[in-house]
């Protein structure tokens, strides 16, 4: 089981995840929690839309982009409010 993604250098802790091929490109669906006060940092990361992405536990990096991205919550900058992100990358060629 994933414990945790990096993107971009970030470490993000997930709780669950599903990892495939689709067309010979590596692609990765987590779901992670996010808190108010973690909100505008990780928001302001997914912004990016294209990140270096790190799998520590399987020994896997590729270059990867948002294919799919949702959230629980819409506002998260009320105090103490958690949501869950859904995340699906997939890989780029370079």
């Amino acid at each position: 089981m994933l414990s945790e993604l990096i993107l971009n250098d970030t470490t993000i802790k997930v709780s669950k995840c599903i990892e495939e091929k689709v067309n010979n490109l590596y692609k990765v669906s987590v779901e992670f929690d996010v808190t108010s006060e973690q909100y505008h940092d990780i928001t302001t990361l997914l912004y990016e839309g294209i990140f270096d992405v790190k799998i520590p536990d399987n020994d896997v990096a590729f270059k990867g982009k948002i294919y799919h991205y949702s959230t629980s919550l819409t506002n998260l900058y009320k105090k103490d409010q958690i949501g869950i992100f859904t995340l699906t990358l997939i890989e780029v060629n370079n």
